[in-house]
């Protein structure tokens, strides 16, 4: 099996993870009371491996792409996609009215944040393998490149993301409605330390 293959296999093992959104019935109300039949792990977004850690960040964070009705991916966080003809640069723009729970303004560089927080060895995320394709991605999880600044995320003021790929990936957005793909807000995170993402006083709802 290649590395496309495998990447395909995981993120499709992710889908099974990812739930529908609410109906218009249920968005009518004020508040949605969701059950899980075990334990929620965590919700930072880079260290997530459970199904109900999966759901939990479903429902909390706004990744560039969600699941759609049919199981495809639909745009969330980004409102158009557009991709260079040899297949090695996306470029997203991102909705502006954009905000953490904090009431902050969610911009591109808090994509580009939890990207290279994501793909830092440090952090020891164990899906960081499916950043494998975006340029040096691979070189920083080996340890070979050390800046994680060089992953191939760029943000071009308050509302542009700029990926860039090592080669052609037509399967980027169903990769990217993987929870590790979400963006985290530097600050929060930094201040919640290793708290963040344990209980909700150390989450930051995105959307």
């Amino acid at each position: 099996m290649n590395k496309t293959q495998v990447l395909l296999a995981s993120v499709a093992v992710l889908a099974t993870f990812t739930i529908a959104q609410p109906s218009t019935h249920a968005a009518k109300y004020a508040s949605i009371n969701w059950m899980e039949n075990s334990d929620l792990t965590t919700v930072d977004p880079s260290k997530a491996t459970d199904a109900p850690s999966f759901h939990e960040l479903d429902l909390t964070q706004e990744a560039l792409y969600r699941e759609g009705k049919k199981g495809n991916p639909e745009l969330a966080a980004a409102k158009s996609a557009k991709v260079s003809k040899d297949g090695l640069t996306w470029t997203f723009k991102l909705r502006h009215n954009l905000k953490w729970a904090n009431g902050e303004k969610l911009t591109a560089k808090d994509f580009v944040y939890g990207w290279q927080r994501t793909i830092n060895p440090k952090t020891a995320a164990e899906y960081a393998y499916l950043y494998s394709g975006i340029k040096n991605a691979d070189s920083i999880q080996a340890g070979k490149v050390k800046d994680v600044s060089k992953l191939g995320i760029t943000a071009v003021g308050d509302y542009e993301l700029k990926v860039t790929l090592e080669n052609p990936m037509p399967q980027l957005p169903m990769i990217l409605m993987a929870p590790g793909f979400a963006p985290q807000n530097q600050a929060f995170v930094e201040k919640a330390g290793s708290h963040y993402g344990t209980n909700t006083k150390y989450a930051l709802s995105s959307g």
